[in-house]
């Protein structure tokens, strides 16, 4: 049940509920604007007194912010009822508020909490109904991963932009800075005020499993610019950007969600490489850092987490470089966290190192039980914890969710997928894509000489809610370009028998373009591309993740880089093989030699055009 629409609820309103009376607040029919005048939001000392006539608990379940299955506040499918209890034992997101009184919710697509636009908007207003309606309610600052690219929670027909790496590309910061104006005006619309996003870290480790083309790229100094305008961009829209994962997640060989990866860089190295972005997101006024579950013996030799490790997040972030903003933790069910410490500890020690967000622990029950017998124990105090509330009302007052957390219907229609932000992105998309190599001219195909197309390669699973697969997505551009095109799926591991029929459909057509995706010196993918390579037909390879691939490839007579594989990356490709657009990006990460990674294939800022 929505709101009603009577009236526009204030900053009295919300504040009146936390001292005792419940408060049902009004839907508003206007699009919520920014809280961006101080005058407009609650002084400091009104924030205290809030947390002063709070309980021990309420405090507890501020610093929480938790996942939940549904797409209902109040009425989740059957499914997702029993999910709910066996994960979190609540039924609903309801029921997790009051048992909880969670202070964060997180959205996930696979939580099936992101349907469409305005079913988000009705979860958002009902998750906010809840927790106000609870004695001294406070809204609640929901959050998501809405990076772009590779990683985005929310889908079509929300607007995808390109993520981080081809945004890194472009290098342009104006495109960064629209990104997350645009993105962010949308998030807001939705009634999600938190974004895990930009990635601050410098990619500098080509095998990096996990944050990859999350990243920028791997010039400190041009992901700093990068991150710095994504956030400008996100708070113009009033939304909180997030800058992660703190101290810097660039170098790993190991997925921190299943693994504990290890940083060897001395601390002179992290200073001038890993910092950099993020000293710029602090002096950008970002309103939250992330932090890493990653090891870096050079700034704590505990061998505790980063998360954990009060010399990082204390003493370097917060003294050092001088951040007084919101901490939040990654994901507390990421296996990097759990390797030394149980999870009953892992939440205390977090709190102890200087965390004031608790993300996404494996049980809510064992956490928040957790953190309320350290009090009662002694192992924290109230008033440690009386800190970090204040840092989440801070940002909740900030973002304008004490003077109004509701969102329309309209300001959905009108913030959400609209032309004007699809043609944004399609433009931004065309100032990426990189071209890395162009033996003899082959591009830009001409459709008099090389009518007929075949597309092949890899179709990994959509990201984020786009139309995919890649084969299809590509070889639909290219048909409304003037080629007639057509798709066959290989894989991201293709049999012999897969391989041998796309060699025959080569037989009968003018060129193939191969979409590949992480290849591996060993990897049939490979074989693929060197067997239709070997056919004679112009064969146009896309490296649809990682821009390493074109060094396991050298027969391949042209090459592009579309750091994903999203619609809006493909198609902006499929106009560059056609010459409708011009290759216009530059390689942000350098291409080391196959045969040889110590020396480069590719530079950084490395490119071709015509």
């Amino acid at each position: 049940m929505r709101p009603s629409r009577s009236s526009r609820p204030t900053r009295r309103t919300v504040l009146a509920a936390t001292a005792g009376s419940t408060a049902a607040l009004a839907l508003s029919t206007t699009p919520v604007r920014a809280a961006e005048d101080a005058a407009d939001r609650p002084d400091e000392s009104s924030l205290r007194a809030v947390v002063s006539r709070m309980t021990l608990e309420e405090k507890v379940g501020q610093l929480f912010v938790m996942r939940v299955y549904g797409h209902s506040a109040t009425a989740p499918d059957q499914a997702d009822i029993d999910t709910n209890l066996e994960e979190l034992g609540v039924r609903t997101a309801a029921e997790l508020i009051a048992r909880y009184r969670v202070g964060g919710i997180i959205y996930f697509t696979w939580a099936h909490n992101t349907r469409d636009p305005h079913q988000i908007a009705a979860l958002s207003n009902g998750i906010q109904k809840v927790s106000l309606d609870q004695p001294r309610g406070l809204p609640v600052l929901i959050s998501t991963d809405q990076e772009y690219g590779a990683v985005a929670r929310v889908g079509k027909p929300a607007t995808l932009f390109p993520g981080a790496m081809a945004l890194g590309a472009g290098g342009s910061r104006e495109d960064a800075r629209t990104v997350g104006r645009l993105g962010g005006a949308e998030l807001r619309a939705l009634g999600i005020r938190q974004d895990y996003s930009p990635v601050a870290d410098v990619n500098v480790n080509p095998a990096n499993p996990v944050i990859g083309v999350r990243s920028f790229g791997a010039d400190p100094d041009a992901v700093a610019g990068l991150v710095t305008a994504e956030v400008k961009g996100y708070q113009s829209a009033g939304v909180a950007a997030t800058a992660k994962h703190f101290p810097g997640h660039g170098d790993t060989a190991v997925d921190s969600h299943f693994g504990f990866p290890v940083i060897t860089h001395s601390r002179e190295l992290w200073s001038s490489l890993d910092a950099v972005p993020f000293r710029a997101a602090v002096r950008a006024g970002i309103d939250s850092v992330m932090t890493a579950h990653i090891m870096v013996p050079a700034l704590d030799p505990s061998g505790d987490p980063a998360t954990l490790s009060h010399p990082i997040l204390t003493g370097i972030l917060r003294e050092e470089l001088g951040y007084d903003g919101l901490v939040v933790t990654d994901s507390l069910g990421m296996e990097g966290v759990r390797t030394k410490y149980g999870d009953d500890r892992v939440p205390v020690l977090a709190l102890k190192a200087g965390v004031d967000q608790l993300l996404n622990p494996p049980s809510i029950h064992v956490a928040w039980n957790a953190v309320l017998n350290a009090v009662h124990g002694g192992e924290l105090t109230e008033a440690r914890l009386d800190e970090s509330v204040l840092r989440v009302l801070r940002l909740k007052a900030k973002l304008g969710l004490l003077e109004n957390p509701y969102v329309s219907d309209s300001g959905v229609d009108h913030a959400v997928g609209t032309a004007a932000h699809r043609r944004a992105a399609d433009r931004i998309a065309e100032r990426t894509t990189t071209l890395l190599v162009n033996k003899e001219r082959l591009l830009p195909l001409s459709r008099r000489s090389t009518p007929r197309v075949l597309v092949v390669g890899a179709d990994p699973a959509s990201p984020s809610g786009t139309d995919g697969p890649p084969t299809t997505v590509l070889a639909a551009a290219l048909t409304e370009l003037g080629f007639t095109a057509t798709a066959l799926s290989t894989g991201t591991a293709p049999s012999a028998a897969t391989i041998d029929n796309a060699v025959a459909a080569a037989g009968g057509v003018d060129a193939v373009v191969v979409g590949t995706y992480n290849v591996t010196a060993t990897g049939s993918q490979k074989t693929l591309v060197e067997r239709l390579v070997a056919t004679g037909v112009p064969v146009v390879a896309i490296a649809i993740r990682n821009p390493y691939d074109v060094a396991q490839l050298p027969g391949v007579r042209a090459y592009l880089a579309t750091y994903s594989w999203t619609d809006v990356e493909l198609r902006a490709a499929a106009r560059v093989i056609a010459g409708s657009a011009r290759p216009r990006g530059k390689l942000p990460v350098e291409v080391q030699r196959a045969d040889d990674p110590t020396k480069a294939l590719y530079p950084i800022g490395y490119g071709l055009t015509y």
